[in-house]
């Protein structure tokens, strides 16, 4: 009897573990109204990353979806929008610097229950997005044939292909507002809001793409002109909405005709502070680059096991980078309500759940690299080398899971400097010279790349961590 007592009384416990998770996942997905503050650590986690999570899954659709469709049209096609992708990473790089600022100052303010400074906040980060983003597409529209021809591309492709990019550098407007505008409600807590803004971009994206691309039905054919109208009109369509959430939608912020003024010390500081975001991420751009250019001298083989590899592993570190954009908000709301001890406490369980995730995850990729990378290819040499690649890589991902939250805590306490200068120590002066060096003075082609990016990410990871616990970040004023 007692038996029975014991197994019905797990069951029950079970029952309701399994009902409460379910109804965090729910909130998670509707939208909460909790202080995050002073709420579960966990629950928070919880209930800001699932959002987040899903938020960077439908900004990576955009590229597959356009290139899906850009690929019924023909390698020159293809091309041009490879070429314009990989100079739009500078766009993509200055909107996520400016998030990051926006997400530091907001989330402070929000912590600090200031719902009218953090709205304030939000005008500024917006202005100053339209500044960038007018000085960018300007040169962008009326360069956009010398700039394709200047990348390489041939005078028929430039000639046939000019005006997708004159669209995507003339539009950076509606990409730039996307991420600002998307990091206002992250930082706020209404992370449902930013995942449900690019869910519609997404879907508008996906039914304009073929209808403009290939002229279905009423719709005029414009071919790859068409795939940038339709990138741009969902982004843009997703912007009118975020707009209107701002302004009309009864969510955590919310801006006010008060607000809608200029503040140049509110825009300067924002400036100051997404300056050392933008950094991060060019100088991790331009190191994968760097990377690329090393390995394009070993062979097409390797260059395509290796890019095969990257993707698979970018895939599964999205997971990773919710969890660790959930820290940085955390981060910042607690500092904000005067807990610099709570913040720490946050930064390390997410520290350690990262670490478990991505481990187990790391496992099996280390035990069937092979696999995956026969998901995408069957070339054996190709499959030969994703497969090394994928295996030493994933060695790595325990370290890789810790340093992402470190780096995030920096940046959501405010403080963007720090990163910055680890990213430029560890992958410019540390990882680039060092895969040189394995890679083709030793001659140890993919397995030296491989080695090259562990060690890098370690030393990140190691340099993160001892920061970090110096305290530093939890002075800084923003």
């Amino acid at each position: 009897m007692t038996d029975k007592n014991t197994i019905s009384i797990f069951k029950s416990i079970q029952s309701i573990q399994l009902k409460a998770l379910w109804a965090n996942i729910k909130e998670a997905i509707s939208g909460s109204d909790r202080d995050f503050t002073s709420d579960s650590i966990g629950k928070a986690l919880l209930i800001l990353s699932i959002p987040m999570v899903l938020e960077m899954i439908m900004e990576s659709i955009f590229a597959v979806v356009d290139i899906f469709f850009v690929s019924r049209l023909g390698a020159d096609a293809v091309a041009t929008v490879g070429i314009t992708e990989s100079c739009m990473t500078i766009v993509y790089a200055i909107g996520m610097g400016l998030s990051t600022a926006t997400t530091a100052m907001v989330a402070r303010r929000v912590g600090e229950k200031r719902a009218g400074k953090a709205g304030a906040v939000a005008f500024q980060a917006i202005i100053s997005g339209l500044i960038v983003s007018v000085l960018i597409s300007i040169p962008g529209v009326i360069y956009a044939k010398e700039f394709l021809l200047l990348m390489g591309a041939s005078e028929e492709m430039a000639e046939a292909g000019y005006m997708f990019p004159a669209i995507m550098f003339g539009g950076n407007a509606v990409i730039m507002l996307l991420f600002i505008i998307n990091a206002v409600f992250r930082s706020s807590g209404d992370a449902a809001i930013s995942m449900r803004v690019l869910i519609l971009a997404n879907l508008i994206n996906i039914i304009l793409d073929p209808l403009l691309i290939f002229g279905i039905g009423p719709f005029p054919e414009l071919g790859l002109k068409g795939a940038a109208v339709a990138t741009t009109t969902g982004r843009g369509i997703a912007v009118c909405y975020q707009f209107y959430l701002l302004f009309k939608g009864h969510k955590r912020i919310r801006l006010e005709l008060a607000h809608v003024r200029i503040k140049l010390k509110t825009m300067v500081q924002l400036f100051k502070l997404s300056a050392g975001g933008i950094l991060q991420y060019i100088i991790a751009t331009s190191s994968w680059i760097a990377l690329y250019r090393i390995i394009a001298v070993l062979g097409s083989e390797v260059m395509a096991g290796y890019t095969i590899s990257i993707r698979i592993v970018v895939f599964v570190l999205l997971p990773s980078w919710g969890l660790s954009n959930a820290a940085s908000t955390l981060v910042g709301q607690n500092l904000g309500a005067k807990q610099p001890e709570r913040a720490e406490r946050t930064v390390w369980i997410t520290a350690y759940a990262n670490m478990i995730l991505l481990g187990l995850v790391g496992i099996v990729l280390i035990i069937f690299p092979e696999a995956f990378i026969r998901l995408f290819i069957s070339d054996p040499d190709v499959i030969s080398n994703g497969a090394v690649s994928l295996q030493i890589i994933s060695l790595g991902f325990v370290s890789y899971a810790m340093g992402m939250v470190m780096t995030q805590a920096f940046n959501g306490s405010g403080d963007t400097v720090t990163p910055t200068r680890i990213n430029f120590f560890c992958f410019w002066l540390f990882e680039i010279p060092l895969a040189y060096f394995l890679a083709i003075v030793l001659d140890l082609k993919i397995y030296g790349i491989s080695i090259a990016i562990v060690a890098a990410e370690t030393a990140l990871t190691l340099t993160a961590w001892y920061l970090f616990r110096k305290g530093r970040w939890k002075t800084v004023k923003v």
